[in-house]
């Protein structure tokens, strides 16, 4: 019995040195930036322009994903990396000569926030 208290004793001191302790926070981790994808078209020759609060993270050389919406299901149809042309980080797809409803996005990575285009509608000039 007497050996019972004294562990309990020295269980409840240990938990005070630990509740007396200060805590030490962990370090906050910086926000991502804003990011932001955009889409347009001329004719089935899709483009864009990615922009940041932080460029050269966050804009700079970023692989866009362009999805073409098929029965309301996105599927991946094309790719591109973004190029600084005139102070802007531009991408391209080319003419893919396809019509449909497609949308542009860039994926999140360390620092930065990634974003979807709103949806286009893309017809061939006739």
């Amino acid at each position: 019995m007497k050996l019972s208290v004294l562990t309990t004793a020295a269980v409840l001191a240990a938990g005070l040195v630990t509740a007396a302790a200060p805590a030490q926070a962990a370090p906050a981790a910086p926000a991502r930036a804003k990011v932001t994808v955009t889409i347009t078209a001329d004719g089935t020759d899709m483009s864009g322009v990615v922009r940041s609060t932080r460029p050269k993270r966050c804009a700079q050389d970023r692989t866009v994903k362009v999805f073409k919406l098929v029965a309301g299901e996105p599927h991946l149809w094309a790719t591109d990396t973004t190029d600084l042309q005139g102070g802007r980080y531009v991408w391209s797809t080319g003419n893919t000569g396809t019509e449909g409803r497609f949308f542009a996005k860039v994926a999140r990575k360390a620092g930065c926030k990634g974003d979807v285009s709103p949806t286009i509608r893309v017809r061939r000039n006739d």
